[in-house]
């Protein structure tokens, strides 16, 4: 093992040399050296409510994305779906492994941070030359011409982190592997939501169905009464034909959303993290189930609710971090180097102490002089990085703030929506019972039937349509606050 001498090397022209460097970065040349792209302060300020009259009431108290997600899915069917997806969804899964990279990584920077010791066993043979200082010393000496080395021992290194260089390393990667947390709790948030949507969607295809299959008995047996009265000659074959065109419009329909239900269900089956097979689901009640109540609390509570505006504020940290270890890369750098061991030509004296006894100890302080637009250009990524999650973290918080807004808006429209329709129906309802009669007695021709049946039939698909859109715009506001991915404690 070569001795290392006791040293202190500065690779630098002079001390001057290094305070005018020193000087230069601390009166402001990293900020000419960026121009006018310096990063700023993201502004984190929202409004202190919600723009929208429906959240007024619940402004006051918290958010309903604090509670847990099965809290607010009391569907025994849904909920089972959400369990089986949060063990088999392959999404979550790929993002459990970007936690993985992630921690591994801030395990790696702290690695940098600490000193550094290594054991070394070595051997080797050395030959100099004879017209050499110490070819010529070993020659009258009587050292053999060709010499081993064998050598064991310690050796230990350790940067000193005087501008925080490996600290801020350290700690941009800790809070990289704190976002990595956060961006798969988003994901969590947008597979429950989904998972949701497409169940209550299924719910409304079933309805849907079940809608068709009554209007299409209604029309058959509409078509019977027209044949009838043909053969009375009390009706035309145009009434007969305009009645078989019906039936098989409606029957058309019901094929489309049987593809829907498939298509449906296989989306389902897919985010659960299984092979398509039929979905368990119990629709008879999906009309008469009144959309929860969803408490909007208050729009600073979206910084600890949602988890990209949390993820975007971590990595917005990370990135300030990674600016100042960028910049601490212009100051001079200090190690130290230390090794212990034995070392011996001869092995049969290897471990004699302290005779074969080998230590060194080093210091070393270097200052960039020539690689400077490197650093430079280092720095001035860094910062641009750091400007670029500002914006990500304006855009992502703003992002929330306004899906919340619209989701409240769109509760609030929806359910005035489905109460007029709710009364459309019922007297459409009523104008089919009237249109019957008429049309039995002769009183109403068939046009006035099929017109009014029609309108029925449409008006109870938007009104089913409607309940599907209530329904999944609580899910859009639970999501949008941030909810579903809190799990019990």
């Amino acid at each position: 093992m070569s001795r290392l001498r006791s040293k202190i090397s500065l690779f630098v022209a002079s001390k001057f040399a290094l305070v005018a460097t020193a000087a230069v970065l601390l009166s402001g040349g990293c900020a000419r050296m960026l121009g006018d792209n310096v990063a700023r302060e993201a502004e984190r300020d929202v409004p202190d409510g919600w723009s929208s009259s429906a959240a007024a009431a619940s402004a006051e108290t918290s958010s309903a994305a604090q509670r847990q997600w099965d809290e607010l899915f009391n569907d025994p069917d849904l909920r089972a779906l959400i369990e089986e997806a949060l063990d088999n969804n392959q999404e979550l899964d790929i993002h459990l492994q970007e936690i993985i990279i992630a921690q591994t990584e801030a395990g790696a920077r702290r690695g940098e941070y600490l000193p550094r010791l290594d054991g070394v066993v070595g051997g080797g043979v050395e030959k100099v030359g004879r017209y050499t200082s110490q070819g010529a010393a070993d020659e009258a000496n009587g050292v053999a011409e060709n010499l081993p080395d064998l050598h064991f021992g310690l050796t230990a290194s350790w940067e000193i982190d005087v501008w925080g260089k490996l600290r801020n390393a350290k700690k941009s990667a800790d809070k990289r592997y704190l976002a990595s947390i956060e961006a798969r709790n988003f994901i969590l948030t947008q597979v429950i939501a989904e998972i949701a949507d497409s169940y209550y969607e299924l719910l409304a295809l079933d309805n849907q169905l079940e809608l068709l299959d009554r209007y299409l008995e209604i029309q058959q047996d509409a078509l019977e009464i027209a044949r009838l009265k043909k053969e009375t000659a009390r009706a035309t074959e145009l009434e007969v034909q305009r009645f078989e065109a019906e039936v098989l419009k409606i029957q058309s329909l019901r094929y489309a959303i049987l593809q829907l239900q498939i298509e449906t269900e296989n989306r389902i089956n897919f985010l659960v993290g299984r092979f398509p097979r039929s979905v368990a689901r119990d629709a008879s009640k999906f009309q008469q189930t009144q959309p929860p109540a969803v408490d909007a609390g208050l729009p600073a509570e979206l910084f600890d609710n949602r988890p990209d505006v949390r993820e975007a504020q971590l990595l917005l940290e990370a990135a300030e971090l990674d600016v100042k270890s960028a910049k601490a890369r212009f100051f001079p750098s200090l190690s130290i180097d230390a090794e212990l061991g034995y070392q011996s030509f001869n092995a049969s004296h290897l471990i004699d102490t302290p005779a074969s006894l080998a230590y060194g100890l080093a210091g070393n302080l270097v200052a960039p002089l020539l690689n400077f637009a490197g650093i430079k250009a280092d720095y001035q990524a860094a910062n641009a990085r750091q400007m670029q999650a500002v914006l990500v973290f304006e855009r992502t918080l703003l992002q929330a703030y306004t899906e919340v807004v619209t989701y409240l808006a769109k509760i609030d429209n929806l359910n005035q929506q489905f109460m007029r329709l709710r009364e459309q129906v019922d007297k459409l309802e009523q104008a089919i019972e009237t249109s019957d009669i008429l049309y039995r007695s002769a009183h109403a021709d068939y046009m006035e039937v099929l017109l009014t049946r029609r309108d029925a039939l449409d008006a109870e698909l938007e009104l089913i349509e409607t309940r599907l859109a209530q329904m999944q715009a609580v899910v859009g506001i639970y999501r949008a606050l941030g909810g579903g991915w809190r799990t019990a404690k």
